[in-house]
């Protein structure tokens, strides 16, 4: 049955899509990112909607804003821990110390802090229990070129995802990852432009519709707490991730 939930990075993007598919489904959904108007934008239209400004590399923002949810809504069923940068590719001795920071902070810091926030309330919460479901990207099981910063934070987040799993055993929370591989989105279009203008010779890129990972957001939301997916790869079909040369 639909519930409450959180989706960081709700703005645009995968978290828009999956956001915009939990009120569809009859969730009531809180929806946390930095931009106000573009937040606003999303709920817009939704009373079940709770747009909510927050920075989740900032501890009092990321309490508050949990807070507030729970103060609303009276508990929390199911995060959706989305927000995540993309900074600009290069190899590890090119790349600023000030990218590598930011992508910690956001991918993996940030994630952390509503992972933390929601555990909190889901194991104090009556009846007990929730599912956290952490966007990993299919970054965290293989890189690509230019891609340190992004990558070695998606495969910390494994590691966050399979600890949330273990130790939220005793008190009903459900933790799995969904590593996404080239859902069509304004983050990903911008680098596949990046791609093509330094080399217009590269293959295209596939892609899927960002509709399509909502929609299987939305399904992971709704399996019952005694199931849990723990690891799931979405991805376009003919995207070159698994295979060997």
């Amino acid at each position: 049955m639909p519930g409450i939930a959180v989706v960081t990075g709700a703005s645009d993007g995968i978290g828009a899509a999956a956001a915009r598919a939990l009120l569809a489904a009859g969730w009531q959904v809180a929806l946390l990112a930095r931009r106000k108007a573009a937040l606003e934008a999303v709920a817009a239209g939704h009373a079940a909607a709770l747009p909510l400004i927050c920075d989740v590399t900032d501890p009092a923002q990321v309490q508050s804003a949990f807070g507030t949810v729970t103060a609303r809504f009276g508990r929390i069923d199911f995060l959706f821990n989305n927000a995540g940068i993309f900074t600009p590719a290069g190899l590890i001795d090119e790349i600023p110390l000030e990218d590598w920071t930011q992508s910690v902070a956001v991918n993996l810091t940030g994630m952390f802090l509503c992972a933390r926030a929601a555990f909190g309330q889901m194991r104090r919460q009556t009846p007990q229990g929730g599912r956290i479901l952490n966007n990993g990207s299919v970054a965290a099981q293989a890189p690509r070129p230019g891609a340190v910063c992004y990558t070695a934070t998606k495969h910390a987040v494994t590691g966050l995802t399979k600890q949330l799993s273990l130790d939220g055993r005793p008190f009903r929370i459900a933790s799995g990852q969904i590593d996404i591989g080239n859902a069509r989105t304004p983050l990903l279009e911008s680098h596949v432009r990046r791609v093509k203008a330094a080399d217009p010779d590269a293959p295209d890129t596939p892609m899927i519709d960002v509709a399509t990972v909502a929609d299987t957001v939305v399904h992971l939301a709704s399996l019952p707490l005694e199931a849990n997916v723990q690891s799931m790869t979405l991805m376009a079909t003919t995207m070159p991730l698994v295979g060997r040369g």
